[in-house]
Formats: structure tokens, C-alpha cells, sequence
């Protein structure tokens, strides 16, 4: 997902700035001239990776259409400490009430972002790809989403309806991998992907004889995770391997390096810090 759907953007947006304003910034109101211009400008606190920028600049283009972001840099740039991310000039009152959304939406995504980006410079010169989860902040998924892509990750499946991942509890109330995999197949036609939890050799043999198109070794040792890669592809050569759970930035290489695909890292989205940006405001 290397795009963002604008209508759904926005409407975000109304939704966030309406739970900050409520009936309107009373502290603004009373303090400063109605039409009294003023400058804005994002300043980077530290070295990262920026997300977010069409997000902030909807923020303040929501409350004021005419208002634009002048942006140095683009989602995906590294930036130092120290340097203006982005600059803006209009109504003070406008920059006043956007300021904290747009902050929140900069701050959050880039430090996804940035988190991101380490993960994939962890793993460089193998050929394990870095993927996110669905362990996002509600209401967040798609700018989470994005924010990974711009960090260099890639997006595992969006939601529920994306695709079909049967994982333990499936398999506990299907009876079985085999059986489970099988009705998947029959259910949801050719056009998807199935992808099946294994967490024993055995149910690893059951699933690819089933037909599963990709395994999830989940909660495994890096060492136990080369033994199922081994095996896994002297079974079946073709079929993509996962590797999740307990995955941090000091082990990953190791995953990496134990010959699986992809490494899905819930801590790109639950666990990032965020970034510490500024927003100046001077008279304009």
C-alpha cells in the first residue's frame, strides 16, 4: 500500500480534529487577532525517518482548504537533527488549532517509520523481507500501514477480509490443519493465498500436502526455524515462509539467515516510539 486513500484521509482527519476542537480552541480565540498571519515550520529533534507529511498537511488543509505544506524532504527520507522538515504560512488561528493533530500524525508515523527502517537494515544482504502485522492502533491501520512502507517494510494483509491466515484457534475448532486448509481451498476459490500457523513438524508435513501456499513459523528459536526451513523446502520448494513472534532488532538478522521469506514484526506498529518533532509558529 504505497498510496493513501485520500476520501478515507480526510475523513480521518475531520474525525481526529474534531475529538481535539470540539466546540472550538477557546485559548486561540481569546488570545489572537482573527486574520493574524503567521509562519510554521517542522523541525526534526533527532535523526529519523519521516512518515506523514500528506497526513499533516491534510490537517491543516481540512481546516483552511487554501492552506498548503511546503515539504523539504518526502515520507521515506532519512533527516537529521536539526533540520526543517517542512514550513507553512497562513491564518494563525489554522496553525494554532492543527498543530498538536498534525504532531501527533509526524510524530507517530515516522517513528514507525524509522522503527521500520532499522528492521530492514538488519536483514540487508539476505533475502528475508520485513512485514508489519494487524497490530495497529484502531482507527490508524492504513497510515500505520503506510508509514511501515515508508520505512522500507512491507504490508502483510490489511484486515480479516484480505486474506486467509488459519492460525491455532482455527485449527483447534477445524479439527486439524489438514482439514482446515482443505475447507479454506474449497471455500474462497483460486484467486487467494493460504497461509497456515505450524507449530510441530507434523502439522508443517499436514500443510503443505493440503496444499498451503504459505507456512507461519511462529514462536520458533532461530535454530528451530532453519530445521522447518530445511525441511519445508525439501517438501515443497515454492512454498513462502514466515517467521514470527520474539523477533527483535538484535535477532532478526538470525531469522533472516535461517532461510525464511518474510519476518512479520508486530512491534513496527504496537511498540514505536515517537519521533521528536517541533512545530515553530512565529508572526507572519
Amino acid at each position: 500500500m504505497k498510496w493513501l486513500d485520500e476520501g478515507a484521509l480526510f475523513q480521518q482527519i475531520g474525525a481526529f480534529l474534531s475529538e481535539d476542537l470540539g466546540r472550538g480552541d477557546i485559548t486561540t480565540q481569546s488570545t489572537i487577532t482573527r486574520n493574524a498571519h503567521a509562519r510554521g515550520r517542522f523541525l526534526a529533534k533527532e535523526p529519523l525517518v519521516i512518515a506523514g507529511l500528506e497526513a499533516a498537511e491534510a490537517v491543516f488543509s481540512t481546516l483552511d482548504s487554501q492552506q498548503q505544506l511546503e515539504a523539504f524532504f518526502s515520507d521515506g527520507d532519512e533527516v537529521e537533527a536539526g533540520k526543517v522538515i517542512a514550513r507553512t504560512n497562513g491564518f494563525a488561528d489554522v496553525l494554532l488549532a492543527g498543530e498538536r493533530v498534525a504532531l501527533n500524525l509526524l510524530q507517530r508515523l515516522s517513528g514507525i517509520a524509522t522503527t521500520t527502517r532499522q528492521f530492514v537494515q538488519a536483514v540487508e544482504g539476505t533475502d528475508a523481507q520485513i512485514v508489519d502485522t494487524r497490530k495497529t492502533t484502531p482507527g490508524l491501520r492504513m497510515l500505520e500501514k503506510y508509514a511501515v512502507e515508508s520505512g522500507g517494510g512491507r504490508n502483510h494483509r490489511f484486515g480479516l477480509d484480505d486474506g486467509v491466515l488459519i492460525k491455532d484457534n482455527h485449527i483447534a475448532l477445524a479439527g486439524g490443519v489438514g482439514a482446515a486448509v482443505e475447507r479454506a481451498r474449497a471455500a474462497v476459490g483460486h484467486l487467494h493465498k493460504i497461509e497456515v500457523e505450524v507449530s510441530n513438524e507434523k502439522d508443517l508435513r499436514e500443510a503443505i500436502k493440503s496444499g498451503a501456499d504459505i507456512l507461519l513459523l511462529d514462536n520458533l528459536t532461530p535454530e528451530e526455524t532453519r530445521a522447518r526451513v530445511e525441511l519445508a523446502r525439501e517438501l515443497s520448494p515454492q512454498v513462502l515462509l514466515e517467521a514470527s513472534g520474539g523477533i527483535r532488532l538484535e535477532n532478526v538478522r538470525a531469522y533472516a539467515e535461517a532461510g525464511v521469506d518474510l519476518i512479520s514484526v508486530g512491534a513496527l506498529t504496537h511498540s514505536a516510539r515517537a519521533m521528536d518533532i517541533s512545530f515553530k509558529i512565529q508572526p507572519g
